[in-house]
């Protein structure tokens, strides 16, 4: 059995870099394209009003649910705060223009770039160890050619992807496993910016042949919204919640876009980070909370965590006092309760949005900072019940961390589908 889980990817991103429209931009997050067909699929067959049959994906990243349900022609709405990769995901949702407009586009900024003489713009550090100063000015002139050409159309919108997407394929730092960058870890393959553009666009261009030629129907709608808020979409009319939200394990989902985000000029340093991305996002990280650790047993009183006070109160005093055993000293005490409070929050504005005996299927992951395990399922299960959701059940889908030999906590941890039913 365990061998059976362990080859499971559906809560994965890894084969969807092989999928037409969704290896467009490589977003370490979310899961198997293929497994939320088959998720949707299976609950529209089972609707009895299948023509009004709707999806949403409140962290919808770079835009896996919604186009899964947009090849099967399902009705689907996404949130996404991320300010990049919302972008990039409404750049993919784009997949039914003018495909010979948009090469055009495409060809005409990328020989406006390569007749640019123009010197090079500063850029801030990161981006400077990042690049060769060939590449470094090709990228340039690209960015001003884009900036020239600027203007509203789908066909301009997917040349901003193209550039976007290609940024790491032209830089000679390494990446990450969670797409964090490393200028000090150098590839071996770098191609130059301006071929990595072209190649960039003719895949580009192919998967929105193969999706227009395919029985797939545009029906998605992306709404940059943080998932927490009140929300935008008519009360009592979802049938079925798909979503990976970010994981208690200190991933910092800014930070992951630290080099996009400084090449556009978004940011021009780590600090901009906390000010200009991180407000939006969930707070999963001890980067995003050490303004408000002082505060930290004040959020745990909040009503919303009361079905899990006891538990979770334990848990962040040890965190508390551990940390001082640590050199970082990281305030994952404060990680963990507001996490949990935003996840609460989550979960009572889903359940305005929820029909009754709708599904919700949460991709989650439970966590262990320093060593002290967090129930992340059964906590959340938990809170959803108190919003008014009727039940859950946690469906084990893979081990997680198992290859780290100096992992300090006893519980293994694990990954799989928090079904909760409403």
């Amino acid at each position: 059995m365990s061998k059976i889980l362990q080859r499971n990817t559906t809560s994965t991103f890894v084969d969807n870099m092989s999928l037409p429209i969704h290896r467009w931009f490589r977003y370490s997050a979310g899961f198997s394209a293929q497994w939320v067909e088959e998720t949707v699929m299976t609950y529209l067959s089972k609707s009895i009003h299948s023509d009004y049959f709707r999806v949403l994906d409140p962290f919808a990243g770079s835009g896996t649910t919604l186009l899964s349900c947009d090849k099967l022609g399902v009705l689907s709405y996404g949130y996404e705060s991320h300010p990049l990769i919302y972008e990039i995901a409404a750049g993919k949702l784009l997949w039914k223009s003018d495909i010979d407009l948009f090469l055009n586009t495409a060809n005409d900024i990328l020989v406006h770039a390569k007749n640019d003489d123009s010197a090079i713009d500063q850029y801030p550090d990161i981006v400077l160890k990042c690049y060769d100063e060939k590449n470094l000015e090709e990228i340039d002139h690209l960015k001003k050619a884009l900036y020239a050409k600027s203007n509203p159309s789908f066909s301009y919108k997917l040349s901003w992807l193209a550039f976007v997407s290609m940024l790491r394929a032209s830089s000679h730092a390494g990446t990450a496993t969670w797409q964090y960058i490393l200028p000090n870890k150098k590839k071996a393959k770098v191609i130059s910016a301006f071929e990595a553009f072209s190649k960039q666009v003719n895949v580009m261009y192919e998967d929105m042949k193969i999706f227009q030629e395919s029985q797939a129907k545009q029906c998605a709608t992306l709404i940059k919204q943080d998932a927490r808020k009140t929300s935008t979409i008519e009360k009592n009319s979802i049938d079925l919640i798909i979503t990976s939200p970010p994981y208690a394990n200190n991933y910092d989902y800014a930070d992951a876009t630290r080099l996009e985000l400084s090449v556009l000029g978004e940011i021009n340093c780590w600090g901009d980070l906390q000010s200009k991305i991180r407000p939006e996002l969930v707070r999963s990280c001890s980067q995003m909370v050490s303004k408000e650790k002082k505060e930290t047993y004040q959020y745990l009183k909040n009503p919303l965590l009361k079905p899990i006070y006891n538990e979770i109160l334990e848990v962040c005093t040890i965190l508390d006092l551990e940390k001082e055993n640590h050199g970082g000293k990281k305030n994952y005490h404060t990680m963990i309760a507001l996490y949990f409070l935003d996840l609460a929050k989550v979960l009572q504005e889903l359940r305005q949005v929820c029909k009754e005996g709708s599904v919700v299927c949460f991709v989650v992951g439970d966590s262990a900072p320093y060593g002290v395990y967090v129930p992340v399922e059964e906590w959340l299960g938990r809170l959803a019940i108190a919003v008014g959701f009727k039940q859950y059940n946690f469906e084990k889908i893979r081990d997680r961390n198992i290859k780290w030999k100096n992992r300090k906590h006893q519980v293994p941890l694990k990954e799989g589908h928090l079904w909760i039913r409403g």
